[in-house]
C-alpha cells in the first residue's frame, strides 16, 4: 500500500510516498480503509526523529483518521466492515489502511463528511483527558485555552462554550482571535499586541481564570500562575516555547493552584478506550447536535504531506490540516 514515509538528509527532511506492507489487523483490532488522516504538531517532531512511536506501533506518521472499516480481527465485538469511523491512533495514519484497537474507534457524527471527521479523534481525546479528567473542570467554571486557533484549541473552545463555561483563548493575529471569538471564546487576546494575564485579570475583576490548558510552556508558565484562579489548575500538552524556564512558584504557593503535564499517545488501549467512551457520550451529541464542528483549514493529498507540514510550521492555519490518500 502507498504511505508517506521520511527520508532524513542531515537536518533535511522529506517525507516521500513509497510502498509499505499492508497491515493485518490483530485480535481486537480493526483494519481501516484511510479517507482522511489529522496532520498534527507531534507528526512534524517525530519526523525531526524527536517523538518516536510507542512500543508495538508503526513507524509511519499519523495519529487519526477517518474511513471505512475494511476488515476486523478476532475478538472484535463493536465494529464491523462498512462502518463508518474515526479513529486515534499510535501510528500509521498516512497512509491507505492502518489497523487499530476497537478501543480506540469512534463512529462518524451524523451530518459530518467522512473526510472532516478526520480532525476528531485526536483533539477531543486530548481536550476531554485534560479539560475534564486531569483538570476537573467543573459547571460554572472559567477556562483559558492557550493557542486557541490551533486544532486543539478550537475544538477545547467550542466543547467548553457548548457545556456554558465562559472561555478565553490566546492567539496570535486578529483573524485568529476573530476565529475564536466566533467558535465561543468571549474574549480572543492576540498575545503579540496583548499582556493575557492583564486582560484575564481586568475580564474577571481580579479573580483569574479556574482552568487553563497550556501547550506554549516558557515563560507562560509563570504568566499562568499568575492568570489562574484560586485552587486554578493549568495543564501541559506541550511546551513549544521550551520545557525549560525560571519560574517563582509564589503564586502556586499562595493561591493553592494545580499544575501538570500529560500526554496521550504512549498510555494503553484500555485507558484511551475509556476516555473514547467519555468523548462519544458527552462530545458526539454536541456535535451532532451542531454545538461543535470540526475546523478544517486544508485538505492535501497524501503525497502533499510535506506542503502540510510546512503550513504547520508556518503557524498561519486555523484549526486541522488533512491529507487525503
Amino acid at each position: 500500500m502507498k504511505a508517506i514515509q521520511v527520508q532524513r538528509e542531515g537536518s533535511d527532511i522529506k517525507l516521500a510516498l513509497g510502498e509499505i506492507e499492508k497491515p493485518a489487523p490483530r485480535e481486537g483490532e480493526v483494519l481501516i480503509k484511510v479517507a482522511a488522516a489529522g496532520v498534527n504538531h507531534a507528526d512534524l517532531i517525530q519526523a525531526r526523529g524527536g517523538y518516536p512511536p510507542p512500543p508495538g506501533a508503526p513507524d509511519t506518521l499519523g495519529l487519526e483518521v477517518s474511513g471505512v472499516i475494511a476488515d476486523v480481527g478476532t475478538n472484535v465485538s463493536e465494529w464491523n466492515v462498512g462502518d463508518r469511523v474515526c479513529a486515534l491512533l499510535g501510528g500509521g495514519g498516512y497512509a491507505e489502511y492502518v489497523a487499530v484497537s476497537q478501543l480506540c474507534v469512534l463512529p462518524v457524527p451524523k451530518d459530518v463528511s467522512l473526510v472532516d471527521a478526520a480532525a476528531l479523534p485526536e483533539v477531543h481525546f486530548t481536550v476531554w483527558t485534560n479539560l475534564m479528567d486531569a483538570a476537573r473542570l467543573k459547571a460554572g467554571e472559567s477556562v483559558l485555552i492557550h493557542g486557541g486557533s490551533s486544532g486543539i484549541g478550537t475544538a477545547a473552545i467550542q466543547l467548553c462554550a457548548a457545556r456554558g463555561h465562559k472561555v478565553f483563548a490566546t492567539a496570535g493575529s486578529k483573524e485568529k482571535c476573530a476565529a475564536c471569538e466566533k467558535l465561543g471564546a468571549v474574549r480572543a487576546i492576540n498575545y503579540r499586541e496583548e499582556d493575557f494575564v492583564d486582560v484575564i485579570k481586568s475580564a474577571t475583576d481580579g479573580k483569574g481564570v479556574d482552568v487553563i490548558l497550556d501547550m506554549v510552556g516558557g515563560d507562560y508558565i509563570e504568566k499562568n500562575f499568575r492568570a489562574a484562579a484560586i485552587w486554578g489548575r493549568i495543564v501541559n500538552i506541550a511546551f513549544q516555547k521550551g520545557m525549560v524556564a525560571e519560574v517563582n512558584f509564589a503564586s502556586m504557593l499562595m493561591k493553592r493552584l494545580s499544575f501538570m503535564a500529560t500526554t496521550l499517545r504512549a498510555r494503553s488501549n484500555a485507558e484511551k478506550g475509556a476516555i473514547r467512551d467519555a468523548v462519544r457520550r458527552e462530545v458526539w451529541p454536541l456535535i451532532e447536535a451542531g454545538k461543535i464542528r470540526p475546523v478544517v483549514d486544508q485538505v492535501f493529498p497524501l503525497a502533499e504531506a510535506g506542503a502540510a507540514h510546512a503550513r504547520i510550521a508556518g503557524g498561519t492555519h486555523i484549526g486541522k490540516l488533512l491529507l487525503t490518500p
